[in-house]
């Protein structure tokens, strides 16, 4: 990509108004994409894919496409029901002789994760619910077993195992409490480590894994409903807020027949850490556990012994800001065995960039992809040929492509995605590693789908192009889009993206609107489709807004350690000097009216509207910032000690990247967002927050959403009165002229 020349006028020719966009329509299904046609769980044998269609589960061909019915839709019918159970989610058993569903779900904080399962017995077409008599909807994290002939789940914080022959359930544990989790976990282990399901099956079956937490040390938050009862229901939960005690946590193997656990010597209190990550060590004898310290510099990766719960530790990650818990998404320990289970795969950014590194059994790695990048994740392994599939972009940050390596480490990894072809690139490769659905889509472009041969990447069929949608877009008066690199006051470059009006002049001066979340979880000057939120700035471009978004020093962009590292304990500082610069040098562009600038984000991204409005308000005349965290004081432990250390070995840096901070120097139109039944940045941050401007005699204003949460989408019209408030303060406190 080729640097942006700030002196350099963009020359584009107007084009008609076809339609205007609204807040309606950008978040009703108007603008809906269509996935892959071809999609589902692949089989073992790399080529069938088993998914769910009307109802039924069928198996697919991926070649030729054709299907057949495995489970059809009268066999999914409980008995004196006339319709099939809703499909949730599903898995069959590795003979493929059951089927375990989840239906009828209930949300547990982000995601929903407790509901009812039945199993289907394919042969006889018999369907049984598990649990017994468990009340509805309590159950979570049901899996068969290897064999197929049994299910273990969680229920009230207990582990079960029920015999689908026979029905019998057998409890695993029985002191599970409100205090005591086994089998899952609390809210931050979740919110900021992704566990959620806390047990797994052996490979031979005969014994399960599992976390216990016991939360009793671990203070409690406590968040009011006010609306659905004539007086206020508390809902009260386990939240380490920076500095305060953590759940301890512990990891035990117990028989699939009940009886003692064996608990592994690999425990974490409130002082010495987290146990981020577990799983079977690629056999039934060993377990491999991650064990992080509380400052997050360090992951000791141990090996178990699932008899006697000793471990030995076999490698070790550490930095002197923070190791990030790269994982592997496709499975549940981050890691990837391979070699007959002889070595794993891990990332790690030791020598300064994110790479692969295959880690034997007595802990000697060895470094698969060498060179000045970094890879984003694994996508896949051919075993048979010794090759391991990997994301990467080592030309151009805000894209992705797929690579590959050999296991031995030789030659140097290769490019798999043509070399014509740009933006983000994913790809859900076959468990045999020839085969890959491949998605492609640019900014504003949305995806198109195709299965492909590896590693030649040769099409082997279309499976989707989004047509319909594509033809839509050109009836929308869109405005031209352009990905352009700006520079930090040092020098280094920053990816961003602009949106333009539609009819673009540039001899007019156009007010510029940036969209930020400027924090290490996300980046958003991506090369990539956008969906709603690229639609909704395009909505603002068409009122007249120039709008940009940038991505500063310490998002997860692939530049390396130094890059996403600079921030550590300068959480908001650095990132709003960044973004600071960013929006100077595009206000000397001559169509640009640098008097009118404006900016807004969600979560991070409003701390960072916070920030902005505050320590640089000569910049910024207008801010909309929607839950977000004025005082990281405030958040959990995890996330924010992970970015800025203990609270007590830091007090002055945690106030200086806090917002609230430097509220006393807000001159802009300010507007704050916040849901009182957020779990995850409390409404207590946004209300300090407005005391403190009350105090300081600063005008604001303040909506707040009832009971809902972080993502503040719940209750009938919620997305689109949200959505119309931030249009409508804009409009009305920076005109467009």
């Amino acid at each position: 990509m080729q640097p942006f020349l700030l002196a350099a006028a963009i020359a584009l020719v107007p084009h008609p108004a076809k339609g205007e966009l609204t807040v309606a329509r950008v978040f009703g299904s108007e603008f809906s994409t269509q996935g892959s046609s071809l999609h589902g769980t692949w089989l073992p044998d790399g080529h069938h894919l088993v998914t769910e269609k009307a109802s039924e589960i069928v198996r697919v061909d991926a070649v030729t496409g054709k299907s057949e019915v495995l489970v059809p839709a009268s066999k999914l019918t409980p008995s004196g029901t006339k319709k099939p159970l809703p499909i949730e989610e599903f898995a069959l058993s590795s003979d493929g002789k059951r089927l375990l569903i989840f239906t009828n779900s209930r949300k547990v904080w982000r995601q929903n994760t407790r509901g009812d399962y039945w199993v289907v017995d394919i042969p006889s077409g018999k369907l049984t619910k598990l649990g017994g008599d468990a009340a509805e909807s309590t159950l979570m994290f049901a899996k068969l077993s290897p064999d197929g002939r049994r299910a273990g789940f969680v229920c009230k914080n207990n582990l079960y195992v029920e015999d689908l022959d026979t029905e019998k359930i057998t409890p695993l544990t029985t002191d599970g409490n409100d205090t005591t989790i086994n089998g899952t976990v609390d809210w931050v282990y979740e919110e900021e480590l992704g566990i959620r399901d806390g047990w797994r099956w052996s490979p031979d079956g005969k014994s399960i894994a599992y976390w216990q937490l016991d939360t009793r040390r671990e203070p409690t938050y406590t968040l009011l409903n006010y609306t659905d009862s004539r007086y206020p229901t508390p809902l009260r939960f386990p939240y380490p807020k920076t500095g305060e005690t953590n759940a301890d946590a512990r990891i035990g193997v117990v028989s699939m027949e009940g009886g003692e656990t064996t608990w592994t010597d690999v425990k974490a209190d409130s002082d010495s850490g987290y146990l981020s990550r577990m799983d079977w060590a690629g056999n039934s004898g060993e377990l491999l556990i991650q064990k992080q310290n509380r400052l997050q510099n360090q992951t000791d990766f141990r090996l178990a012994n699932a008899k006697t719960g000793v471990s030995r530790s076999i490698f070790v990650d550490s930095d002197p800001a923070f190791v990030e818990l790269l994982a592997n998404d496709t499975d549940p320990n981050g890691v990837r065995w391979t070699e007959g289970s002889r070595e794993f795969l891990v990332l790690s950014e030791r020598d300064g960039w994110r790479h692969l590194y295959a880690v034997a059994r007595d802990g000697a790695s060895r470094l698969l992809t060498p060179g000045s990048f970094d890879v984003e994740g694994v996508a896949g392994v051919d075993e048979k040929n010794g090759i391991v599939y990997f994301n990467a972009s080592p030309t151009a940050p805000t894209a992705r492509f797929l690579y590959r390596a050999n296991l031995s480490g030789q030659p140097d990894p290769q490019r798999v995605t043509p070399a014509g072809v740009g933006g983000t690139n994913g790809y859900d490769v076959s468990p045999t590693g020839d085969l890959a659905i491949h998605s492609h889509s640019q900014f504003g472009v949305p995806p198109d789908h195709e299965l492909v041969q590896l590693p030649s990447h040769r099409q082997v069929r279309g499976t989707g192009d989004n047509e319909a949608l594509k033809a839509k877009l050109r009836s929308v008066n869109l405005g031209p889009t352009k990905m352009v690199v700006l520079k930090t006051a040092d020098g280094q470059p920053m990816d961003a993206t602009l949106i333009l009006p539609p009819n673009f002049d540039p001899r007019h001066r156009y007010p510029l609107f940036f969209n930020i979340y400027g924090e290490p979880w996300g980046a958003t000057a991506t090369d990539s489709w956008g969906a709603e939120s690229y639609l909704f700035h395009q909505m603002l471009a068409q009122r007249g807004y120039i709008v940009a978004s940038v991505d500063n020093r310490g998002t997860p962009s692939p530049k390396g350690r130094a890059w996403r590292k600079v921030i550590y304990k300068k959480i908001g500082v650095i990132a709003s000097d960044d973004q600071a610069a960013a929006a100077r040098q595009l206000s000397r562009l001559s169509y640009v009216d640098g008097s009118r600038i404006g900016v807004w984000g969600w979560s991070g991204g409003g701390s960072m509207t916070l920030n902005l409005m505050f320590r640089h308000p000569e910049l910024y005349r207008l801010g909309m910032a929607v839950a977000p965290v004025p005082d990281v004081h405030l958040y959990d432990t995890i996330y924010q000690e992970r970015y800025m250390g203990l609270p007590s070995d830091n007090a002055s840096a945690y106030d200086q990247s806090s917002p609230i901070t430097f509220a006393k120097n807000l001159r802009g139109s300010l507007l704050i967002v916040h849901g009182s039944g957020d779990d995850n940045v409390h409404y207590q941050g946004t209300e300090r927050l407005v005391n403190k401007l009350v105090e300081l005699d600063k005008p604001f204003q303040l909506m707040v959403y009832p009971n809902r949460t972080h993502a503040i989408s719940e209750g009938p019209g919620t997305t689109r009165h949200l959505y119309e408030l931030l249009e409508r303060f804009l409009v009305t406190n920076m005109p467009p002229r």
